[in-house]
């Protein structure tokens, strides 16, 4: 079969509108992506509705397994990226409802009675454990939220507001910390750049860092979330969950239980707060040290000395939450015994924790095949295309921003973005402005989250809710008034940046915004 590119039309941003568009409209996820595919994969074999199905078979055996041929029977191997990933979900389901039926989660909520005194602290705590664990936003969103549960449940805090907190903790402390899965991606990335420019008097980790106060979006969305959780700044959408939440109900329960959510579990007497901690912990550590060892093995394999950088920048990723997820499942079964639970129960635990991650896994099933219908359309590459042309310099690092968001909400990946829009903002600076070179770059960094963090079809959306047992849309449009805050204040910081060529100037202008907008926020927030 033949397949057409779209890279130069605007036909390629029609797949992910409508399925954005439709899963607003509709709040229903699964049909939504569905049309978008369809969409998509019918532009791709110019409306054939054989090539359209065998190309759609294809794509689907291809999230797990990779065909060697034509036909997946016919060599290949397992998309271990994607298994790994299943996994891991499915495991930390089990591991949630193991600890909910030895009574720890309850006890922690009781723990938090005591020592916790409002629902303020409850929303600092979770924050806290979100900057802290900063390896990697899958684990982030998932384990965090896990944690954290009980506890914002006991203080009625609402699963949306839960999600915002474990998403805003995720890819914008990700995106700024060198020793994480993200950073040592970015760090490649730049390491490329700069060799390919002939730049070599600045180190690759030396670049990094320097950008780091340019990344406007992931910086003010850390402050902003902060203060919204501490002054209590909430508007729109997550105003009325948090009145619901305060009258009982987390969350909306006419739509069903949410992804993640453990039910008809029958919790034990005597559940202690170390049956949550113990797994966790041991879940934390034995991830830290398989993604460790994972990247050590391919520095040896490529005979190159260990780093931390290099540790984590060749790690595999998904390999290690699956292996930590296996260590900390053995923790909670072997407290589980200890405690002398019924075996039925272990069971029944077991069953309803791998069931309760079905729906997000089918999300992120449909998700990721859209989002590979939405690569092979190349839609990415016609959204960056949009940068060239006669846009005044100035303009340039706002426009970048712009448009590296429009292309991470589109295509739901802000590391696809950072692949096809780095090079294309370092060749701009280099071509007029070489001192806007890590500007420039930090602009499509900050963009990039920005969508990401905004896009129904990004994966850590889409964890984030399974995470806080939230119901997907309902996070995505609880989130959006915030993200588009921080979105505006970081444009005019850009424009500011380009103007004067001055990263102070720029960051300046953002902190004025930001206080300005916090006002109008409260004012909002007391109607």
């Amino acid at each position: 079969m033949t397949i057409t590119s779209y890279a130069d039309s605007a036909l390629s941003i029609l797949p992910p509108t409508i399925a954005i568009v439709l899963a607003i409209l509709t709040r229903k996820v699964l049909v939504s992506l569905g049309v978008g595919i369809l969409v998509g994969v019918l532009l791709l074999n110019q409306w054939s509705i054989i090539d359209s199905g065998s190309y759609l078979a294809q794509k689907v055996s291809g999230l797990f397994w990779n065909a060697g041929t034509e036909h997946f029977w016919q060599g290949g191997s397992a998309n271990s990226w994607n298994l790994y990933v299943l996994g891991f979900l499915i495991l930390l389901g089990m591991i949630t409802a193991l600890i909910t039926a030895s009574g720890a989660a309850r006890a922690f909520a009781e723990w938090g009675k005591q020592h916790i005194r409002k629902r303020r602290d409850a929303k600092m705590l979770t924050m806290f454990l979100g900057v802290a664990i900063f390896i990697d936003d899958y684990f982030n969103s998932l384990v965090v939220g896990s944690i954290s549960r009980p506890l914002t449940d006991r203080y009625y805090i609402s699963r949306a507001k839960l999600a915002y907190l474990l998403d805003s903790t995720a890819a914008p402390v990700c995106v700024i910390s060198p020793v994480s899965s993200w950073g040592a991606y970015i760090i490649a990335l730049i390491g490329g750049i700069l060799a390919t420019h002939g730049i070599d008097d600045i180190g690759h980790l030396a670049a990094f860092v320097e950008m780091v106060p340019m990344n406007f979006y992931a910086i003010f969305a850390l402050l902003l979330l902060f203060m919204v959780a501490y002054f209590e700044l909430d508007i729109g959408p997550m105003k009325q969950h948090e009145q619901a939440a305060r009258r009982g109900q987390l969350y909306d329960e006419s739509k069903g239980n949410p992804p993640g959510a453990a039910v008809e579990l029958n919790e034990a007497d005597g559940g202690k707060v170390r049956g949550l901690f113990l797994p966790i912990g041991v879940l934390v550590g034995a991830t830290i040290y398989f993604m460790l060892s994972s990247g050590a093995n391919a520095l040896a394999e490529k005979a190159l000395p260990f780093s931390w950088i290099g540790a984590f920048e060749q790690t595999d990723v998904a390999s290690s939450l699956f292996f930590g997820a296996c260590a900390g499942l053995l923790m909670t079964l072997l407290l589980a015994f200890m405690q002398r639970l019924p075996l039925s129960n272990i069971g029944q635990a077991l069953w309803v924790g791998a069931k309760s991650m079905l729906p997000a896994i089918y999300i992120l099933l449909f998700a990721w095949t859209i989002s590979g219908v939405i690569g092979a359309l190349e839609t990415g590459k016609y959204m960056a295309s949009l940068a060239s042309g006669n846009i005044p310099f100035a303009l340039l690092p706002a426009a970048l921003f712009i448009l590296a968001g429009l292309t991470a909400f589109a295509t739901g990946t802000s590391w696809g973005t950072f692949g096809i829009m780095l090079p294309i903002a370092a060749d701009m600076a280099m071509g007029s402005h070489a001192s806007m070179l890590l500007p420039m770059m930090a602009a499509v960094l900050s963009g990039s989250v920005f969508g990401d963090h905004c896009s129904p079809i990004s994966d850590t959306t889409i964890l984030s809710s399974t995470g806080a047992s939230c119901h997907h849309i309902d996070h995505v449009m609880t989130q959006l008034p915030y993200a588009l805050v921080v979105a505006l204040l970081s444009v005019l910081g850009y424009l500011v940046m380009g103007f004067t060529n001055s990263v102070a100037a720029g960051l300046a202008t953002c902190s004025v915004v930001f206080i300005v907008a916090l006002f109008w926020l409260r004012a909002r927030a007391r109607r």
